[in-house]
């Protein structure tokens, strides 16, 4: 009787360690890039600073309206907001990185080496958090040098960059998602253009929740972009309401976790197809 060994490797299945040196190498390919071209991130915060002082400085009177409700500037209102703006839609473009290494063919080529499908995935992923990392650090810098105050310090801003990444991964693995199965940088742009203005603006990144008509209110307390400004806020806040910020997170954490699922599940499906 002869037996055939199957490469767990090759339909994804590596062993533990397999995908961990596969991840950690993969990983270190994609952050030397980005080395290389530290001007990408530099460049991708210039909107979401626009955004931060523009509507600061013109909106600054807001916080004074009665029933507001926030102690502190309008800028460091804003700070959570501007961060999980950045976080949506710098992370919402990595799918045209998915389709520009298909039409290079460098994803092909690694499909025919023994590194795990996993790994490869885990690769954009952690990519993704350490880009998000460094510009939210980069917008909380910028909001503390105009004047925004951060009573939770280094624990509320923690806070705030891991619900950042978490909305981060959740919308990268959607857009690699869709640029895995569309091939299409134009339904990208559609998917973008489509989700991230509505989705602000029912949020209270620039608003207060009890300020919206009913109807808006609805949305937004389902809305993952307000539960990651709501986490934000809280946990830079003097008095963090730890209760609320771990269920809102639990739900950012849950659905990035599903985002990363379909992502790995179409990009399994790509490789047998290829």
């Amino acid at each position: 009787m002869t037996t055939t060994t199957v490469n767990p490797a090759r339909v994804g299945l590596a062993p533990a360690p397999a995908v961990l040196s596969d991840t950690w190498y993969l990983t270190g390919r994609k952050l030397r890039a980005l080395v290389r071209q530290p001007f990408v991130l530099v460049f991708s915060v210039a909107q979401p600073t626009i955004w931060l002082f523009l509507f600061g400085e013109l909106f600054h009177k807001v916080i004074d309206i009665p029933g507001f409700g926030y102690q502190g500037s309008f800028l460091a209102y804003l700070v959570p907001g501007v961060v999980a703006m950045n976080a949506m839609s710098g992370n919402m473009w990595a799918g045209m990185v998915m389709i520009e290494e298909i039409d290079r063919g460098t994803l092909n080529r690694f499909l025919v080496t023994p590194a795990s499908r996993l790994a490869i995935m885990n690769a954009s992923v952690v990519e993704q958090a350490v880009g998000t990392t460094i510009q939210t650090l980069i917008i909380v810098v910028l909001g503390y040098a105009g004047g925004a105050r951060y009573p939770g310090g280094a624990a509320g801003i923690a806070v705030l960059t891991a619900a950042a990444i978490l909305v981060g991964i959740f919308w990268g693995g959607l857009s690699n998602m869709t640029g895995m199965l569309l091939r299409s940088r134009e339904a990208i742009i559609g998917v973008y253009t489509f989700f991230m203005l509505p989705l602000m603006f029912l949020s209270s990144a620039f608003m207060q929740t009890g300020f919206l008509p009913g109807w808006m209110q609805a949305i937004a307390s389902r809305n993952p972009l307000n539960w990651e400004v709501q986490i934000g806020r809280d946990a830079l806040s003097a008095n963090p309401d730890w209760a609320a910020i771990a269920v809102r997170g639990g739900g950012l954490l849950a659905l990035a976790l599903i985002a990363v699922a379909i992502s790995v599940t179409t990009f399994r499906s790509y490789a047998k197809n290829v």
